[in-house]
């Protein structure tokens, strides 16, 4: 993995001579000046990169978001996103969980992926002590019917009990079903939907500031849109897969574009890793 932006001596550093790491030489062998180190990061290297930001206030939340898109835009290849990705952006999913006091996903993208609860990570265990939080994030799923399977072990074995957000108008009867499984429902909302601004800050109330969402488009589409969206984190997979796959944000359009500010980027095996912010 390589760090392209921001330009740091890191960046400009090249291998110690005799070393022969991909990308950083020339015909011959011959190293390049100013050309980035291509090594695998530690993982406490990509905490640190990816590490969020200090809130302005106190209780503050941060909302960011993790996707995958090819080239040609499709964030899923057969209704699933693993076959995009790759080892390094997984190494970054995980990272980024690892980070998170709790994860939001849609109903749908519970459906379609089988999520599972967060695990406990050995090598973010004495990060996560010391920023205050649990061995794992929560998961908080959105969802408007509560059409869940609630036999699956997201909600029957997870370290912490999973989250529902869902509207007030949602059916008693699946609310019941939800507790009953060890659920926590989360209001979210007047009617039957969820408003993601109340979303974040419920989930704030709770004490989860640091926030995570993977998605689905729909739920993304939902956040930008309603402004509430500070941070995308955004994998450039290297394939074209064509086809009528969804993109990784869609729903209702903004009335003007809202423009972020380019963090960071990193680069794997042709596969980039962006990270954008709100001014």
């Amino acid at each position: 993995m390589r760090r392209l932006f921001p330009v740091t001596d890191e960046t400009a550093a090249h291998p110690p001579e005799g070393t022969h790491e991909a990308g950083e030489h020339g015909a011959g062998g011959t190293s390049v000046p100013g050309a980035p180190v291509d090594r695998e990061w530690t993982f406490a290297e990509l905490a640190a990169a990816y590490a969020y930001p200090e809130p302005r206030a106190a209780g503050e939340p941060w909302l960011r978001a993790n996707m995958v898109a090819t080239l040609d835009g499709a964030a899923q290849h057969e209704g699933r996103s693993q076959p995009i990705s790759s080892a390094a952006d997984m190494r970054i999913f995980g990272t980024l969980r690892a980070l998170a006091d709790v994860v939001v996903v849609g109903a749908e993208t519970v459906r379609q992926e089988g999520y599972r609860p967060a695990r406990a990570r050995a090598e973010f265990a004495a990060l996560r002590e010391a920023a205050g939080q649990g061995p794992a994030p929560a998961i908080a799923v959105v969802t408007a019917s509560l059409e869940l399977d609630f036999s699956l072990p997201l909600f029957t074995s997870p370290l912490v009990p999973t989250l529902i957000l869902t509207g007030a108008a949602a059916a008693p009867e699946r609310t019941a079903a939800a507790e009953k499984a060890g659920a926590r429902v989360v209001v979210a909302g007047d009617g039957v939907g969820v408003d993601p601004v109340r979303a974040v800050r419920a989930l704030a109330g709770l004490g989860h500031t640091r926030l995570l969402t993977e998605g689905g488009p729909r739920l993304l589409g939902q956040m930008v849109a309603s402004g509430a969206l500070d941070e995308m984190c955004l994998t450039v997979s290297p394939m074209l897969t064509a086809g009528d796959a969804q993109r990784i944000a869609g729903g209702p359009s903004v009335a003007v574009p809202r423009r972020f500010t380019l963090e960071s980027l990193l680069e794997d095996d042709g596969f980039l890793f962006s990270r954008y912010r709100r001014p």
